[in-house]
């Protein structure tokens, strides 16, 4: 029950952003890929906003892969789906699979393209094996910016696969 409350606590520090608080559970035996009451990690319940508490988290060994229970979502497709920018930055170099998808088959970057995040499209379109991927209802990241009038992130992920696809001839031709 001692790992179940400790797990709680590095949970509700985490996503209060408390630092101290944090670097604190860590130091003293908290689990950092423990499970809190509601099955979520640390990282899972993060305050996406504060860096500093993904970094560290991340630096003590947490697992950025791990699906919330309910929805397949990682924390990167939350990171992604809200605009954190230095989030997503963080997760990506902590080793964040950007190639998951949730139950509905969206990537992270199908997310930030809905929303319109255009930086985080940026970040996530080069690491994406895949930028053309539709989700389960077959709608690509394209498609779905276009969809919700996100029209800056239409016009980069097009310009992107345009380039990707003049690459490829160029290879096909050498």
């Amino acid at each position: 029950m001692a790992d179940t409350s400790l797990a709680d606590k590095l949970c509700n520090a985490s996503a209060s952003g408390k630092l101290p608080e944090v670097l604190f559970l860590l130091e003293n035996g908290a689990d950092v890929n423990g499970f809190n009451k509601y099955t979520r990690t640390a990282l899972q319940v993060v305050m996406l906003g504060n860096t500093a508490v993904v970094e560290a988290l991340l630096a003590a060994g947490a697992n950025p892969n791990v699906r919330d229970p309910v929805l397949s979502l990682t924390v990167t497709h939350d990171a992604a789906r809200q605009g954190f920018i230095d989030s997503v930055r963080a997760l990506v170099d902590g080793g964040a699979d950007t190639n998951l998808v949730d139950e509905k088959g969206n990537l992270p970057l199908h997310l930030a393209a809905m929303e319109g995040h255009l930086e985080v499209v940026q970040l996530l379109i080069e690491r994406t094996a895949n930028p053309w991927t539709p989700n389960y209802l077959g709608y690509t990241a394209g498609q779905l910016a276009l969809h919700h009038r996100r029209m800056a992130t239409v016009k980069y992920i097009n310009e992107y696969l345009s380039s990707q696809l003049e690459e490829e001839e160029d290879e096909d031709e050498t």
